[in-house]
C-alpha cells in the first residue's frame, strides 16, 4: 500500500499544491455536500501524522459513499491543494477527459472513482 502521509505533511508545511498522493485517514467529521457547480461529498479525514485534510469527492463523476460514518477508515488517491487548515484533496475519481490521473476513495473495501 502507498503511503504518501510524508509527502502531505511536506507539501502542507511547504505550502505546495498539485501533488498527486495516496494515504488514509480516519474520518473525524462528515460534512454537508456542496451542490454549487459540481456537486461535491466533503469529508475530514484525520491522517495518522495527525494532520487533518478536506477531501471533496466530485459526485457528479464518481459514486457517493454511502453510510459514511465518524471513525470510518476513507483511502484516497487524489491531488493535494494546500490550504491553512491542513489541505484539501481533490481529483478523487475518474477524469472524462483523461487529462488527468484518475484518483479515487476506498471505502469497506469499494472503490469510488
Amino acid at each position: 500500500v502507498i503511503d504518501d502521509q510524508q509527502q502531505i505533511m511536506q507539501a502542507y508545511q511547504q505550502q505546495r499544491s498539485n501533488v498527486q498522493v495516496q494515504a488514509q485517514g480516519i474520518v473525524k467529521a462528515i460534512l454537508p455536500d456542496d451542490n454549487e457547480g459540481s456537486r461535491h461529498q466533503k469529508m475530514i479525514l484525520k491522517l495518522e501524522n495527525g494532520l487533518t485534510v478536506l477531501i471533496a469527492h466530485n459526485i457528479d463523476l464518481a459514486p457517493r459513499i454511502e453510510r459514511l460514518q465518524k471513525g470510518d477508515t476513507v483511502g484516497f488517491n487524489g491531488e493535494y491543494e494546500y490550504s491553512e487548515k491542513g489541505g484539501v484533496i481533490h481529483w478523487t475519481h475518474h477524469d472524462p477527459q483523461q487529462r488527468h490521473e484518475g484518483g479515487w476513495l476506498k471505502h469497506q473495501g469499494k472503490t469510488y472513482q
